[in-house]
Parts: C-alpha cells; structure tokens; sequence
C-alpha cells in the first residue's frame, strides 16, 4: 500500500468504504466537539461528502457568526493552513469562502484517517518479516 494522494478531485474514491467514511466523520466530530458542534451521520454511504460538506459549512457560519476566533483555532487544530485555503478557493472557484474551507476540513480529516491507516499497516508489515 502507497500513502493515498488525495485531492480535490478525487476525494469520493476515498469516500466509498464504510470503515474510511465512519473514521473520518468521527475524526470531524471530535474536532467540533471541542466547540460543542455536533456533526450527525445517516448512515448512508452514497453521498457522503454532500451529507458532510453543508453540515460542516453551517458549522463554520456559526462559528463565524459568533467568534471568529474559535474558527482560527479549529482551523489550527485541524492543521489548515490559509495557504491550502488560498490554493483550495483557486481550484474550487464554485465554491464560497466558508464551503471552501468545509471542503479542506473534509479533505484534511479524510487524509488523517489515511495516512494513520497507512502507517498502522507499515507498522504490522514490518512485524510480520
């Protein structure tokens, strides 16, 4: 297994596997929980991003609305940088500045989830010989 190259474009191919999906929206739970921001999941695999994506987005209008400072931190928290937001917003033009920065919160939990996956499977690998 390589370490996953994710991008904008390619991010539904990562978002097709219950274990991945269920990971990666507990991954974007725990990060608005620390603001009391609960993010709810259906269940239903088809689709997820666009489950995801407008409920991250409300989050962050309220987060905007009532502290922006809060917002920095998550951002800080999750490890986004205003650089892959500028970056992101070029390559997204369809997109508004907050759904820019739900779609890299997504994008940034999902490779989280895979690059620990990634290196837990490394890490076993080397077990084994």
């Amino acid at each position: 297994m390589s370490l996953p190259q994710i991008q904008h474009t390619n991010i539904n191919e990562y978002l097709n596997r219950e274990d991945i999906v269920r990971e990666t929206i507990d991954q974007i739970r725990r990060d608005f929980d620390v603001f009391g921001m609960e993010i709810t999941f259906s269940g239903k695999l088809d689709n997820v991003y666009h489950e995801m994506h407008p409920q991250v987005k409300a989050l962050l209008d309220q987060l905007l609305a009532g502290n922006s400072e809060q917002l920095y931190t998550l951002l800080y928290r999750i490890d986004i940088s205003d650089q892959s937001i500028i970056n992101a917003a070029q390559e997204l033009s369809q997109y508004n500045h907050v759904e820019v920065i739900a779609h890299q919160i997504i994008l940034r939990d999902l490779q989280k989830v895979l690059t620990r996956r990634y290196f837990k499977e490394e890490s076993q690998n080397k077990k084994i010989e």
